[in-house]
């Protein structure tokens, strides 16, 4: 997983893009981290980019965030899922394998 790290926040606008939107303290996020850690080991291929939502308040608003954990997948820069629920790795590996070509 690569952690967003630049002062500010753009949305890709090529390709299949994952966002994982997250805060630290949140135990939820952890376990979630964890989950998509092992999809992500299974397509070598895609990056999951993860984005602390502390650092970038006003990105999350304009996003309307509602919850962490949140997963976005865009592509070429436009929203096609967004995910709350991390169900289990199977419903994760299922769901980022409808985007990976």
């Amino acid at each position: 997983m690569i952690e967003w790290e630049e002062k500010r926040f753009n949305l890709p606008k090529q390709g299949v893009t994952y966002l994982y939107l997250y805060t630290p303290m949140c135990g939820t996020c952890q376990v979630a981290k964890r989950m998509l850690s092992v999809v992500e080991e299974l397509f070598p291929t895609i990056r999951i980019y993860s984005l602390n939502l502390n650092y970038f308040p006003s990105e999350a608003k304009e996003l309307e965030i509602e919850s962490v954990p949140c997963l976005l997948i865009l592509e070429n820069g436009l929203e096609k899922e967004r995910v709350y629920a991390f169900q289990s790795v199977g419903f994760l590996h299922e769901l980022i394998k409808k985007y990976s070509r």
